[in-house]
């Protein structure tokens, strides 16, 4: 059985969306082929091989660090600490877990699937590293990684791939510290006019963005600062504060969802924790000054700012076959509230404004359109065995590739999960997927490749013998049923959990059935994968009456080669 690192974490502003994916990673990985093992990389860079039950914690700061170690007014991550001597950090240590070092690795685990996002985990920074200590991992490789992560050079490459109907500039965090904000937005109008959206370029998709929707210089400057990560405090507002919104200003500034983060660079000082800034700001607001600018430490050099385009949104996952084929999966279209401003980090993980149409709302033509360029696209930028791409498809059906993402969000109601059950993969099947795709892509860099090849084969040859095993068995019936909307939502949540559970579990045969009512009566029906995953039994019961959309077929059909290797034939 191949023992599977589950790495989540890391230092990235994005790390509880990567600690949700490895809680989804543990818990739907394919027990009866897999043992996961969670590795949890601290914001410092350490790689801790964590005790099981903390996966379930509801954040990483409900363990780490241990709240022993955590003040009574503030709720940090370990770089806010004040006290991180080796001494203070190996006692936090040995409260969570044990401590590993990277030529370690292959005493514990036998490939590492990473469930992080961003900075030093999309860049090509762990993966340089797993490579050098021979560990094979999932997602893209070197090139695909670094390609992914710079959202400006994607668009210099996607416009050389797929062309790019879109007007982007680069403004310097040097001229913006340098020349004036009226002189700088003037140049920016000129090159991309109004609306333009601003991005941290190096950031995930939804941290550091920002929309300047009208000819506002006060919108500009304050769209610049939350992409450079600058978070300003007026003396006015300050002093009108209370004690206790003071204290809720700063623990925002700590959270990663809304704030910029800690440390932070201020007059000229470094603060790790928020308690010694709240000190230093009462004191400096002692002083007839007019405002507070406090840097986050890691910040940007530039900052990205595209033209707005004007269309439907969608999200596309492309993966490989085992023989090495790009394949699109089915374009979502992202249905955002108009309450909704930004679709950014709290819009898109937090809010209940959003949901997910699959396909989206186009002409099968322009669906077709879309999967043949993020297509090109995959392979012309180097990536493989499965990237999310985003786009628009303009009003005038020209279709807008931006921002690729080479490690997906991995909660179970992720795009890319979805997308998958459309071709009749489980998530358990997914992670399989990726992990069994991820070392036929290792096997190309020339580095280990018999190694990894035996490994391959050794799991294709557990995967026949668990369908073969399946085969002879008698398939239980999960069963959707209900009187009425509350009764049939409240079986549906409970046999999709069922459903992942049996699926996790790798030994048992299921299929999902519904009854529905005809002219000659109820009959009960087997409803496939993409429908028990759906997010509701309403949007299930819509899918049911629509049947399947034709490009819904057409890619199963290119999908094929995948769906023969990993569909878990205990889903019908």
């Amino acid at each position: 059985m191949m023992r599977i690192g589950i790495f989540f974490g890391g230092p990235a502003r994005e790390r509880e969306i990567s600690f949700a994916g490895g809680k989804t990673a543990m818990a739907h990985i394919n027990k009866a082929l897999f043992q996961p093992v969670p590795v949890f990389v601290d914001s410092l860079g350490n790689f801790i091989l964590i005790q099981e039950e903390l996966i379930h914690a509801s954040s990483i700061r409900d363990f780490f660090p241990p709240k022993r170690f955590q003040d009574d007014i503030f709720s940090v991550y370990i770089e806010s600490l004040r006290d991180l001597s080796q001494p203070a950090y190996q006692q936090i240590i040995s409260e969570i877990g044990q401590l590993i070092q990277p030529h370690e690795f292959s005493q514990y685990f036998d490939f590492a699937f990473l469930a992080m996002h961003g900075p030093a985990a999309e860049d090509g920074s762990i993966q340089g590293l797993l490579e050098w200590f021979g560990m094979p991992y999932s997602g893209p490789g070197l090139l695909g990684s670094s390609i992914g992560i710079d959202k400006a050079k994607q668009n210099d490459w996607l416009k050389k791939s797929v062309g790019l109907d879109k007007k982007y500039f680069v403004l310097q965090r040097e001229d913006y510290e340098k020349y004036g904000r009226e002189t700088l937005f003037e140049q920016v109008k000129k090159e991309i006019g109004i609306p333009f959206v601003a991005k941290a370029p190096h950031q995930g998709s939804s941290i550091g963005l920002a929309f300047v929707k009208k000819d506002s210089l006060e919108d500009f400057d304050n769209a610049i600062k939350k992409c450079l990560f600058i978070q300003e405090i007026y003396r006015e507002d300050w002093l009108n504060l209370t004690e206790e919104d003071k204290l809720v200003l700063l623990q925002k500034m700590v959270n990663l969802d809304e704030g910029i983060g800690f440390p932070v660079r201020f007059n000229h000082q470094n603060y790790q924790h928020p308690a010694d800034l709240l000190a230093s700001l009462q004191e400096y607001f002692k002083l007839s000054v007019t405002k507070a600018s406090i840097h986050s430490i890691h910040s940007e050099d530039a900052i990205l700012l595209e033209s707005f385009v004007h269309g439907n949104e969608f999200s596309c996952g492309v993966i490989q076959s085992p023989k090495g084929r790009t394949v699109a999966l089915p374009p979502t279209e992202i249905v955002i509230d108009e309450s909704v401003e930004v679709f950014d980090f709290n819009a898109k993980y937090k809010s209940k404004a959003t949901r997910k149409r699959i396909p989206m709302d186009a002409s099968l033509a322009d669906l077709q359109q879309i999967q043949k360029m993020v297509c090109q696209a995959f392979n012309d930028l180097g990536f493989g065995v499965c990237t999310r791409i985003d786009g628009f498809l303009s009003d005038d059906g020209v279709v807008v590739l931006h921002d690729p993402n080479t490690i997906p969000g991995m909660s179970p109601s992720s795009l890319i999960f979805k997308q998958m059950a459309e071709i009749g993969l489980t998530i358990t099947d997914s992670i399989t997927y990726f992990i069994r795709q991820s070392l036929r892509e290792r096997m190309r860099t020339g580095k280990n490749y018999h190694a990894i090849r035996k490994q391959l084969e050794a799991l294709d040859s557990e995967i026949k013998s668990e369908l073969e095993a399946q085969r002879q068995q008698e398939k239980i019936i999960l069963e959707i049923r209900g009187n009425n909307s509350t009764e049939l939502e409240a079986s549906f949540e409970a046999v999709k959990k069922q459903a992942h559970a049996l699926s996790a579990s790798g030994k048992q045969a299921f299929q999902v059935q519904t009854p529905v009512i005809l002219e000659e009566g109820e009959i009960l029906i087997t409803i496939n994968i993409a429908q028990w995953n759906k997010d509701s039994a309403a949007e299930m019961l819509e899918s049911i009456s629509k049947g399947v959309h034709p490009l819904i077929a057409q890619t199963h059909q290119l999908a094929q080669e995948i769906t023969e290797f990993y569909t878990n034939i205990k889903t019908a």
